[in-house]
């Protein structure tokens, strides 16, 4: 067109002025086209994961003339990094990086952006400031999403804590891979649109082809998979003292140490201690998905139905068992939450590892402070830990050609600090089976019928609490509450005064004493505790007894 215009303004001489100044018109609009183009400014949604809760980040994207890539609001390396991951993908699904100057801001400002999850939300935000996208109602989505080269979605960690902020801030839908999109669904209220490539976004703004949403039946899937694990009860010969330990301990909640020497059964039972817990809540299990998802270990899974057993080695450093870094995330304690931790071979944990866990032992949360920053995780586990008796392990096993001295004992169980046993409710000596146990084809108690019982004793335990929002069971009371529940008659008492001025205990003994006793008594759904219940509590304090090295 321009081109046949110039040539008639040469040949028709007569107009040759009027031609130059329509040619002149043509020229300006055809090779200047920044003349007609507004700056354009759109504001995306993302969310940045802080402790266990999300905050909402607002991505302004403004195209201006000139050229260059900014991208300013305290970003890391990852997230700086992240226009060469966009360029890439947009090319390789026909669309492009504007030529013209590109400036981003990710409010608020002050707080640091990590980890290449923007990519999707800063894509979006170029594509619809450069007018390749219909942008009318993205300010109703929160997108996330980590880009490949090709242009398909990585999963991101921390999705159920962005998706539970995204509802409370009234966002209507929330765009995130589709690895991820189970996990978000668990959140009522939200349309979680889970996408597996940035050309399907592109088409759903562009109304091209929709996403089809992501619907979980929350209640229906949590109900569906409390099953129970491998590990049964019914498999353990013998042992039925220990047994009625463990069930004591599942039924209050309280910690727990086994002590015995090598193949006496401490791992086995352990690892079925989960097997007897009562099932978790809905919102036990939202709690605890919500910490392990900000790890990154919920993919695909959505909520989490069984109570976590963590059983970290004895190598493990205070910052892996604890949580924290540079950029602090959960430890082994809190990914423990509402489960089991257990720690096998205590004494050979570094001292300074387990004086960490004193204070989240009592508190039942761990605080990480910062300069700049206080973050809190939950951590109510119950810890079961075992240890041998002495270096080679057979103390108290009467059939072992090896012996320790009581001096070599001491020495090794004084590893484990004082302030530490005195957090651990109950001590338990297990002990050899012997071949005849072993060999018995009857099988044991299976953890259904355990279960039972312990779930029963929780549902008083949950009644009698259900005034205080922190407490649930025996093992979280209070001294207040102690002083409340575990009323004693004058033939308890006197027992009891008896057991503390010759086991020499402490006052924090006295009431793991009245703890562990208020759940045996709760187990026999009695509602006072009687001298029986005393004694059978103190009998499970074996550290604290003297003579017990010999």
């Amino acid at each position: 067109m321009l081109v046949e215009i110039l040539l008639r303004s040469f040949i028709d001489i007569k107009n040759i002025k009027c031609n130059l100044n329509l040619g002149c018109i043509f020229l300006l609009v055809y090779f200047f086209p920044i003349f007609k183009e507004k700056k354009m400014l759109v504001k995306v949604y993302g969310s940045a994961v802080f402790g266990i809760e999300a905050t909402t980040i607002t991505i302004e994207v403004n195209i201006d003339k000139g050229i260059g890539y900014h991208l300013v609001g305290l970003p890391d390396k990852a997230v700086s990094e992240s226009s060469y991951r966009i360029s890439a993908a947009l090319n390789n699904n026909a669309y492009k990086l504007p030529g013209k100057k590109i400036i981003i801001n990710m409010a608020p400002a002050d707080i640091r952006k990590e980890g290449a999850s923007y990519d999707l939300s800063l894509a979006m935000g170029i594509l619809a400031a450069s007018n390749q996208i219909q942008s009318e109602t993205i300010n109703e989505y929160i997108i996330m999403g980590e880009l490949s080269l090709d242009g398909s979605l990585q999963p991101i960690r921390g999705v159920l804590p962005m998706a539970i902020k995204a509802r409370e801030e009234g966002f209507k839908y929330f765009i995130l891979p589709k690895e991820n999109a189970k996990e978000a669904a668990i959140v009522d209220n939200l349309t979680v649109l889970g996408v597996e490539n940035i050309l399907e976004v592109i088409n759903h703004f562009n109304g091209d082809k929709k996403i089809e949403p992501t619907i979980v039946d929350t209640r229906a899937e949590f109900y569906k998979n409390i099953d129970f694990p491998e590990f049964d009860f019914s498999d353990v010969k013998g042992q039925e003292s220990i047994k009625r330990c463990m069930e004591i301990a599942a039924a209050g909640g309280h910690n727990i140490i086994l002590i015995g020497p090598p193949g006496s059964g401490k791992t086995m039972l352990a690892k079925r201690l989960p097997s007897i817990l009562p099932p978790m809540t809905l919102h036990e299990a939202l709690e605890t998905t919500k910490i392990h998802s900000v790890v990154g270990k919920t993919k695909n899974n959505g909520l989490l139905y069984q109570r976590p057993f963590r059983s970290p080695h004895h190598t493990i450093s205070n910052v892996a068992l604890v949580g924290g870094g540079q950029y602090p995330r959960p430890g082994e304690i809190s990914l423990s939450h509402n489960g089991v931790l257990f720690l096998d071979e205590l004494p050979e944990f570094k001292r300074e590892v387990l004086e960490v866990m004193r204070q989240p032992l009592e508190d039942r949360d761990v605080t990480i402070s910062r300069a700049k920053f206080t973050v809190t995780y939950p951590c109510s586990f119950m810890l079961v830990a075992s240890m041998n008796p002495s270096p080679s392990g057979f103390f108290n096993d009467p059939n072992s050609p090896m012996t320790s001295s009581p001096q070599e004992m001491q020495r090794y169980l004084s590893k484990i600090s004082g302030p530490l046993l005195d957090r651990i409710d109950i001590h338990i000596e297990v002990t050899p089976v012997p071949f005849e146990k072993l060999s018995e084809e009857r099988k044991g108690e299976s953890s259904v019928e355990i279960r039972k019982r312990v779930t029963a004793s929780r549902e008083i335990q949950s009644a009698r609490f259900e005034d205080f929002e922190n407490v649930h069971y025996n093992a979280q009371m209070t001294v207040k509450q102690i002083r409340k529940f575990c009323k004693l008659s004058p033939e308890s008492l006197s027992l009891l005064k008896t057991a503390m001025e010759k086991l020499n205990l402490s006052a924090r003994a006295y009431d793991r004493i009245l703890k562990v006793s208020r759940t045996i008594a709760d187990l026999a759904d009695v509602a006072d505790i009687s001298p029986d219940h005393i004694a059978e509590a103190i009998q499970y304090r074996s550290l604290d007894r003297d003579g017990w090295l010999g």
